[in-house]
């Protein structure tokens, strides 16, 4: 008979230490250029993949995502999942399926997501997490931290401030200057 495990017994495993943060800021003068950044973005993501987006309401989180939907080819028009939480967008090709959620009425964390299966979507699914910040980080140490910035107040100022923050060593292999040019 075999012994019952015990971890006290076992050695530890080294920590696995992430990389430094790939960092790129990119200014947006219009909601045009917000869904071509997302369209952009879309030849850089692949099947598991974590996509955070930070904003105040209106920055502009579900129009780049409308981008992400158009460059991941997927079938359904990408509208803000905020009253439905999540919403599926299957692939028209054979590139990843675009999960679209919105974690602005959630109030838990990572818990409170475990409800949306998102850990299982992950692997074979490009997730886009809407006022994820706080909530969703445990789902990848690999992740990618869209903040985008606008002026608040009574303006008609339709340029944006997007900073992308990439997470993890799948992040560091990706050239995020690109979206840049």
């Amino acid at each position: 008979m075999e012994a019952p495990h015990n971890p006290a017994t076992e050695e530890a495993e080294p920590v696995a230490r992430t990389s430094t943060p790939t960092i790129v800021r990119i200014t947006v003068t219009s909601p045009e250029q917000m869904q071509e950044l997302g369209r952009r973005l879309a030849k850089l993501l692949r099947a598991g993949d974590l996509v955070m987006l930070t904003g105040e309401l209106g920055a502009g989180k579900t129009t780049l995502t409308r981008g992400l939907g158009e460059g991941l080819d997927v079938r359904g028009a990408v509208t803000s999942p905020t009253f439905v939480i999540a919403r599926v967008h299957p692939s028209l090709g054979d590139g990843p399926p675009l999960v679209h959620v919105d974690a602005y009425r959630l109030g838990g964390g990572l818990d409170e997501m475990e409800d949306l299966d998102l850990d299982v979507s992950l692997p074979e699914s490009v997730i886009v997490v809407e006022w994820g910040e706080g909530k969703v980080e445990g789902l990848s140490e690999d992740r990618l931290q869209v903040l985008i910035h606008r002026a608040t107040g009574d303006t008609t100022d339709e340029v944006r401030e997007v900073t992308l923050t990439g997470y993890g060593e799948r992040w560091t292999a990706a050239d995020l200057a690109t979206l840049a040019a």
